[in-house]
């Protein structure tokens, strides 16, 4: 039988496009909220009462002093649930709290100086409790946790393939082990995806259907965002471009199998070796591109030789994705400005093709804000569907 003149199916479809635009718009009164969906009065009046009736939305105001009646002003209940995100990285972990706008109510950096994957794992359980007490609140009470991470969770195994930057991350029994320590409901997602749904939600990618974000770093990924949605591919290994073979070297270094030609020769590790062969001593790549912006001349030839890898990469992507824009990211692909020439003549010598290339608005808030946004998508729903009438 349809469902096209349920009752029951309207009023809830009627009451998630009200709840929509409050989260996207913000407080409205029902006169505004029935112009801006097309509903008529008495139906908004009737999905805002089994909204607030469930505790989505709440009266947080209203207008007086003109002919009429008092107008009321409603909003959205953003306490009435809370997200995580987590950013698991080489160096650093970063833990934010998020009501239902996406707005931090309490966050946490830290290094990463674990010694082992099980030590890690203990410590970012001690960093979830922490954030949830400065925000007042027992950990218990976050509705749902998007973890990112380096690597492709491996569905069949259960293991984090393609994670060699984090020694022992991908050991068969990890990934149960964070959830079961994090003990509230929680996903794991290739961290370079998550900084993509990053820059979709709220940076560069915003309005932007089809683009690709490429993070150059410690490790070298790409997040892809195709008709406004992210792209995984068949077993979520969609972007694993340190896999590609890199056109500006003439040999293959040692572990480059293990971590892809492109990672080992464009990421950091691959420019303080080219650096060094250059008769270089730098402790990190941020000390060559510091050295090149100070006029060092091999340290300028350096950064022209990653300009070119990375020249070659985007052209690569851009040949089989066509992106309207590419969102260069990372602690090395950030320096659009250091490296933006050497990119655009290495693409002149390859080929016709021009995508827009920005550096990310988001820079090392990328992963984290998309863990956000992914967790606040499914806690939406699931609050939706348990408390909202007829769910």
């Amino acid at each position: 039988m349809s469902k096209v003149g349920n009752p029951q199916l309207l009023r809830t479809m009627n009451e998630r496009l009200l709840l929509d635009h409050l989260r996207l718009h913000g407080p409205s009164s029902r006169g505004e909220l029935a112009k801006a969906s097309g509903l008529s009065k008495p139906t908004v009046s009737a999905a805002l009462s089994g909204l607030e009736e469930a505790g989505l939305v709440q009266l947080v105001g209203s207008l007086s002093g003109r002919p009429g009646p008092t107008t009321a002003i409603y909003d959205v209940n953003v306490r009435a649930g809370v997200v995580a995100g987590v950013d698991i990285g080489r160096h650093w972990v970063r833990l934010a709290i998020a009501d239902l706008r996406g707005e931090f109510i309490a966050r946490r950096d830290i290094r990463n100086s674990a010694r082992s994957a099980v030590d890690l794992v203990r410590r970012v359980r001690t960093l979830a409790h922490k954030v949830a007490n400065d925000a007042g609140m027992d950990w218990a009470a976050v509705d749902y946790a998007v973890i990112g991470s380096p690597g492709v969770l491996n569905t069949a195994t259960g293991r984090l393939d393609y994670a060699p930057n984090l020694p022992g991350w991908g050991r068969s029994g990890l990934v149960g082990q964070l959830r079961d320590a994090l003990e509230v409901d929680s996903a794991i997602e290739n961290d370079i995806n998550l900084a993509a749904v990053g820059e979709l939600t709220y940076g560069a990618g915003v309005g932007v259907r089809n683009f690709v974000l490429v993070s150059i770093g410690t490790g070298v990924g790409m997040g892809i965002v195709i008709n406004g949605e992210l792209y995984v591919g068949s077993t979520g290994a969609a972007g694993e471009v340190s896999f590609l073979p890199a056109t500006e070297v003439d040999a293959a270094p040692d572990d480059a199998r293990h971590r892809g030609m492109t990672e080992t020769v464009a990421a950091a590790g691959g420019v303080t070796r080219t650096a060094r062969q250059a008769g270089l001593s730098p402790a990190s790549a941020k000390d060559i591109f510091a050295a090149a912006v100070a006029g060092e001349a091999r340290a300028r030839s350096v950064v022209e030789a990653e300009g070119r890898r990375i020249g070659a990469l985007i052209t690569a992507v851009a040949a089989i994705l066509d992106p309207e824009l590419v969102v260069l990211g990372g602690g090395i692909g950030h320096n659009v400005d250091l490296l933006g020439d050497a990119i655009a003549r290495r693409m002149a010598e390859l080929g016709p093709l021009r995508p827009r290339i920005v550096a990310s608005t988001l820079g090392d808030d990328g992963v984290l804000s998309g863990a956000v946004s992914r967790a606040l998508d499914i806690a939406r729903d699931r609050l939706f569907d348990r408390r909202a009438p007829g769910g």
